[in-house]
């Protein structure tokens, strides 16, 4: 069930939860291009002590790293971290037709700017939609174990739409 001409462009938090619970491919399989700006492969590189997610956006060589065309479109930007900004910039440049990132304010200036977007869990759930995973519950577990905050409103909502409520 992929989208055979769909461009996604990625932000940081989606690549270290989608690579905690070892399920990075999945966007290649759902996506036909997947598309980083460089300051996402910046903070994913950097990622602290445990370095989740560098070996994996190492190997994954299909995902293409893009410098923005125009900085000074993601330096509007402020009062979002400088991948969450190149990120939004990117998917306007190219366009996108779709972006994904997680953090609540980034979400909301993808909104503004007419942008259509999901998040991790919305990627797990149209994995699991197409049958590339068997369940949701596990992995958000894991990601949640990992250190990654998903609010319980919204697990409760994709733990419905993937018709996992106990």
């Amino acid at each position: 069930m992929r989208d055979t001409d769909r461009l996604v462009v990625v932000n940081t938090t989606p690549i270290v939860a989608l690579s905690l619970v070892g399920h990075l491919p999945l966007l290649a399989r759902l996506y036909a291009r997947v598309v980083i700006p460089l300051a996402v492969q910046a903070e994913v590189f950097a990622g602290g002590s445990r370095g989740i997610g560098v070996q994996e956006l190492q190997d994954a060589h299909w995902i293409q790293r893009m410098p923005l065309y125009d900085p000074r479109r993601a330096d509007l930007l402020t009062d979002l971290d400088r991948g969450e900004a190149e990120v939004l910039a990117l998917a306007q440049e190219l366009p996108a037709d779709l972006v994904i990132l997680d953090e609540r304010l980034a979400r909301r200036h993808a909104r503004h700017l007419g942008l259509p977007l999901t998040g991790t869990l919305g990627v797990l759930l149209r994995a699991k939609q197409a049958q590339y995973i068997p369940a949701l519950r596990p992995l958000i577990t894991a990601i949640r174990q990992g250190g990654i905050w998903l609010s319980d409103p919204l697990v409760a909502e994709a733990l419905r739409l993937a018709g996992e409520m106990s």
